[in-house]
């Protein structure tokens, strides 16, 4: 079983994602599940994990409604900043056997420290409580920051650090991320997914995102890292097809179990899906 652990879907017309604006025009409509699954089935991909792409309601029922036995898990949404609200939402989301996480667009807010407030943390303990995951959108050295002090803070609760922490691609420094992702490997509740890479400036250029792949991989091992396509926002990079090719080739020098954990063994773990 290979296990794409970030895929998106949205339907412009039952939903509003108000980050989809002009500069996003190519991706700017539509994308259904029935577009994407014969690209999966063509690179070998057995399950995937559904993962939330507005703040709302109505973008996650969308993706419990998906009618596909490829959806091995969804990670919804749920309003964290109220605990009382979340854990009624906690209630109805797992009525569905799928439901494996929760995600909110922190990098949307404009408070860096939004996870440090302390209803979050709250709302947080909640899904540690039911055995829940929470993917971070660490694209500011704060969200990584913060990353590290909820895996303390939780250490039941499994992180899942969505575009390996958002790598500085192609800058002469990759600090202060590398040093924030090695801290955060130090806490075994925490994941790490090789998703969102092409379009961080890299395109399919394997060797220009090396380094980072190789710095995660020797801070948390294949064990704890994912591999997710992050479609359809990398097809403003290359079709699904050049992004499954280019993860493929930044795992060409591992091991057969490495790449079987980072294709199907870790997803299984981060999300607790049914292997």
């Amino acid at each position: 079983m290979t296990v794409d652990a970030h895929l998106h879907l949205w339907d412009l017309d039952r939903v509003a994602y108000p980050w989809l604006t002009a500069a996003l025009a190519p991706i700017d409509r539509t994308f259904a599940f029935a577009e994407v699954e014969p690209q999966l089935e063509r690179a070998g991909v057995d399950r995937v994990v559904l993962v939330q792409a507005a703040n709302s309601v109505e973008d996650s029922a969308a993706m419990f409604a998906v009618p596909s036995p490829m959806v091995a898990g969804v990670v919804a949404w749920v309003d964290l900043l109220d605990p009382a609200a979340a854990a009624l939402q906690l209630d109805r989301w797992s009525e569905h056997p799928a439901f494996v996480g929760v995600r909110h667009l922190i990098h949307d807010e404009p408070d860096a420290d939004w996870l440090g407030r302390p209803a979050v943390r709250a709302s947080l303990a909640l899904l540690a409580e039911r055995g829940l995951s929470f993917d971070v959108i660490g694209v500011l050295p704060r969200h990584l920051e913060h990353a590290a002090s909820i895996a303390d803070e939780l250490p039941s609760l499994r992180l899942v650090i969505d575009h390996l922490g958002t790598p500085p691609v192609g800058a002469p420094d990759a600090e202060p991320w590398a040093g924030l992702l090695t801290e955060l490997s130090r806490r075994p509740n925490v994941f790490v997914k090789l998703s969102g890479l092409t379009t961080l400036g890299g395109g399919s250029d394997a060797a220009r995102l090396r380094p980072y792949v190789e710095h995660a991989l020797d801070a948390f091992g294949a064990a704890r890292t994912l591999y997710g396509g992050d479609w359809p926002v990398s097809t403003l990079a290359g079709p699904y097809a050049e992004t499954w090719a280019t993860a493929r080739e930044l795992l060409a020098g591992a091991s057969e179990d490495e790449r079987e954990d980072v294709l199907t063994g870790s997803a299984v773990r981060a999300y607790r899906l049914d292997s």
